[in-house]
């Protein structure tokens, strides 16, 4: 969909909102909705007209990330100047202004070769006849043709280099990506809408209070129209965490701060109920000195029913069905033992460089099943000479791996001792992963102050996920060629971001979670 640009720059608008005047103080399911088609797979809303603690903490947010000290003037002043350069001027204050609404939305209602087609635009008017002005005139002093249209007793203008359909439908403002995509929103106006449906309802009724925009996604839906081509084993791991993908809807809202942006998402499980437990502990505990981290909880659960399943269909042309856990077991290695001594798992990378690049997995056990274990298979890859492998000398069990070829110049290492493992890029990253929080071995995230600040930012919801800004900057700076324009221009932005915090919970059938942007 190409609009004309007056028209799109109007959509722009409306989707990172014009923060001026008065207004609503958040999003959640308004009237917009009533045009979005039933069934509709993709739909976003945001405020137009933020006011009070949303309004301000907006501006700040626009302020700390680009310097704007005005974001309404400052949309305005560029929507204007890109009229003015495609040789059609507007004055917002005189044509647009006086009839602009509250509210706008945005919906998709197909993804059709992993694109989102089907658009439509809802802008909410305070002043139809007015509006219709604005219409008329734009259209008149375009530089492509227009013709006029009817649906249901409602007129329309259709034409512009995509014959984008563009009128007024009720007390909003309707831009459409063709004349059919208008007929259903207006057929959607008329009662039988998204609006209408309980699933969105429900969906977006766990919306963020105080949040600038709102995004529903039908999860079902999109994978039906996607014609089910969802990797089989991403299906897998989403049904082994009580999610049924082909029936779940997700919801995710944008809540600015003074100091932060906070990005809440919200999931109905379909009805199941997603494993419960925490990984804060083990997050916190990585080396001090990574620039960021994840951890996951019931990593042994996952570990233990994936066995279970290649087990069961085993490697073709490799191991036969239910052969798999009984030949390993043979040759030393008990899977069954190593998947029920597994916990958690969390990962981590440090670094300013390539050179200096390195992280590991890590998994914390219990009792002494995947230390025997990793002790097996040193055991066995040293009596089949495998090229290149080492085994760790002195308290450790484990051995590394070195190719050149395909690892570079640093080994995968592999460590095991009492109640954790490592998995790593390089030696001296994989030991500060099995060692972090030892007297002797440096400080763990949680002594770093500004993950302390990220814990904080994310209230009651745990921790799972951390990356400090500057140093992940620092690193993305020494790999990216100077040359490279887009990223010298994002880095004005990028350099405002003192952390990311990932944190989630889950409450009968429904997951939330929250990514937290710390701003310096």
């Amino acid at each position: 969909m190409r609009p004309r640009p007056l028209l799109a720059a109007l959509a722009v608008a409306a989707l990172i909102a014009i923060p001026a005047g008065c207004g609503d103080g958040g999003s959640s399911g308004s009237e917009v909705a009533e045009l979005a088609p039933p069934r509709t797979p993709v739909f976003v809303e945001g405020v137009l007209r933020p006011s009070g603690e949303l309004k301000s903490n907006t501006e700040a947010a626009a302020e700390r990330i680009a310097g704007i000290d005005n974001l309404g003037d400052f949309v305005v002043s560029e929507l204007e100047s890109s009229a003015q350069d495609d040789g059609e001027p507007v004055d917002f204050d005189t044509e647009i202004e006086p009839w602009l609404g509250e509210r706008a939305a945005v919906f998709f209602e197909r993804l059709e070769d992993d694109e989102l087609t089907e658009l439509g635009i809802v802008v909410e008017s305070t002043d139809p006849d007015a509006t219709q002005e604005f219409i008329d005139t734009q259209v008149k002093e375009s530089d492509e043709p227009y013709r006029s249209g009817a649906y249901e007793g409602v007129d329309y203008q259709v034409g512009g280099d995509e014959d984008n359909a563009i009128g007024v439908v009720g007390d909003f403002l309707l831009i459409a990506d063709d004349e059919k995509v208008f007929a259903d929103a207006v057929d959607a106006s008329e009662g039988d809408s998204l609006a209408a449906e309980d699933t969105f309802s429900e969906a977006i009724s766990a919306a963020s209070d105080g949040s600038l925009a709102d995004v529903y996604l039908d999860v079902g839906r999109l994978i039906d129209q996607s014609g089910g081509q969802i990797d089989p084993q991403a299906r897998q791991v989403l049904r082994n965490a009580g999610i049924d993908p082909s029936e779940a809807t997700a919801v995710a809202s944008v809540v600015p701060g003074s100091d932060q942006i906070a990005i809440e998402f919200s999931s109905d499980l379909a009805g199941q109920e997603a494993p419960t437990g925490e990984a804060s502990e083990l997050l916190g505990s990585l080396p001090g000195n990574a620039f960021a981290g994840f951890a996951v909880s019931g990593f042994g659960e996952q570990v233990d029913e994936a066995i279970d399943s290649l087990d069961k269909e085993g490697i073709p042309d490799v191991v036969p069905p239910n052969q798999l856990k009984k030949g390993l077991k043979e040759l030393g290695i008990d899977l069954e033992a190593l998947s029920d001594s597994l916990r958690d798992a969390g990962v981590f990378a440090v670094g300013n460089s390539e050179s200096s690049l390195g992280g590991a997995l890590v998994l914390t056990t219990q009792g002494s099943g995947a230390t025997e274990a990793v002790a097996s298979i040193a055991d066995l890859l040293r009596s089949v000479q495998v090229e290149g492998v080492t085994p760790l000398k002195g308290k450790y069990s484990g051995f590394s791996i070195r190719d050149e070829e395909d690892l570079g110049d640093k080994p995968l290492v592999v460590a095991a001792k009492e109640g954790r493992i490592a998995i790593g890029y390089g030696l001296p990253a994989t030991l500060s992963g099995l060692l972090a929080g030892a007297a002797s071995e440096g400080k763990t995230l949680s002594e770093n102050p500004v993950y302390d600040d990220a814990v904080a930012a994310l209230g009651d919801t745990p921790i799972a996920g951390f990356a400090e800004g500057a140093a992940a900057l620092r690193l993305a700076d020494s790999l990216i060629p100077a040359d490279d324009e887009d990223f010298e221009g994002a880095k004005k932005y990028l350099k405002s971001i003192r952390f990311l915090a990932l944190g989630s919970v889950t409450q009968d059938d429904l997951a939330t979670a929250k990514l937290i942007i710390g701003l310096k």
